[in-house]
């Protein structure tokens, strides 16, 4: 089933139920917000305190930072304009456990004075079992572009103390707090503000938490993005409590510094994703 829903303040979004999963997606951004199967909890955080106003970018869920990633492009708001853009609903599929949905944005004269390029993002998710996004730009302008982007997934855990990311030992990244650039040893654990930017990545990425291992394969993508703000940047960004920042973490899905893609007039990029999740078995 699918289901156009609207607020009072007339922001849209569609919700999407299966026989074995629930979501809810904002046209403003193909914003994904919530994710859970049948008898679950969700697999998506969400802040209590995010807008859901046009204008505003939705704090938490799957945002879709594009064309550029954080402030690569000084000419671009921050994480680029897609988080704001109104996306259109093009087709839909729906079956017994599985629904289907494919979102377009397209140039227009608003984005061509932000960004000078001629372009389609298609956005195709599909609510079953796993969470999938897959991100599709294909460039419509005669001249090439150059392209960094992320699937800003937020990811709910007990405590951010006791969570630890595996998959990404060994591989090379850049502290952006730092500006330093190492390599990984051992599982991610946190204790402070933590912002990097992982390069060389093939494998899949857990995410372990006390009740749940959150599982990410991605395709199109050798970086991944770790972020946690701690209490002092927590604490100061819109649309979040200031003790939030122990309930999640994100793993952003990429194509960022070394990993970013330049498009030839007619070239197409597909930057997927797949996130899944076991329970921790107890001993």
């Amino acid at each position: 089933m699918i289901e156009y829903k609207k607020l009072a303040n007339g922001f849209e979004y569609i919700e999407v139920q299966n026989a074995v999963a629930f979501a809810k997606i904002a046209l403003q951004g193909a914003h994904i917000f919530e994710y859970k199967r049948s008898g679950e909890e969700g697999l998506l955080w969400l802040s209590e305190r995010s807008d859901f106003e046009y204008g505003k970018a939705i704090r938490g869920g799957v945002p879709i930072c594009w064309p550029a990633f954080g402030m690569n492009n000084p000419d671009l708001p921050q994480h680029g304009f897609s988080r704001t853009a109104k996306f259109t609903l093009l087709q839909t599929k729906e079956e017994n456990k599985s629904t289907e949905l494919l979102f377009v944005l397209e140039d227009s004269q608003e984005s061509l004075k932000l960004w000078p390029y001629k372009f389609s993002l298609m956005f195709e998710v599909i609510i079953g079992e796993t969470l999938q996004m897959k991100l599709t730009t294909t460039n419509k302008d005669t001249k090439s572009f150059t392209l960094t982007q992320a699937l800003h997934s937020y990811f709910p855990v007990s405590d951010i103390e006791d969570a630890k990311i595996f998959g990404l030992e060994g591989k090379p990244y850049l502290n952006a707090l730092t500006s330093q650039t190492q390599l990984q040893k051992g599982a991610i654990t946190f204790d402070a503000e933590y912002d990097c930017v992982y390069q060389e990545v093939e494998n899949e990425i857990v995410l372990q938490d006390k009740k749940r291992s959150i599982k990410i394969n991605n395709e199109g993508s050798k970086s991944v993005v770790v972020w946690n703000p701690w209490t002092l940047k927590g604490a100061r960004m819109s649309g979040m409590k200031a003790d939030d920042y122990k309930t999640f973490v994100c793993i952003e899905s990429a194509n960022a510094f070394e990993d970013f893609k330049v498009l030839s007039p007619k070239q197409s990029h597909t930057l997927k994703a797949t996130v899944d999740s076991l329970p921790i078995m107890m001993t």
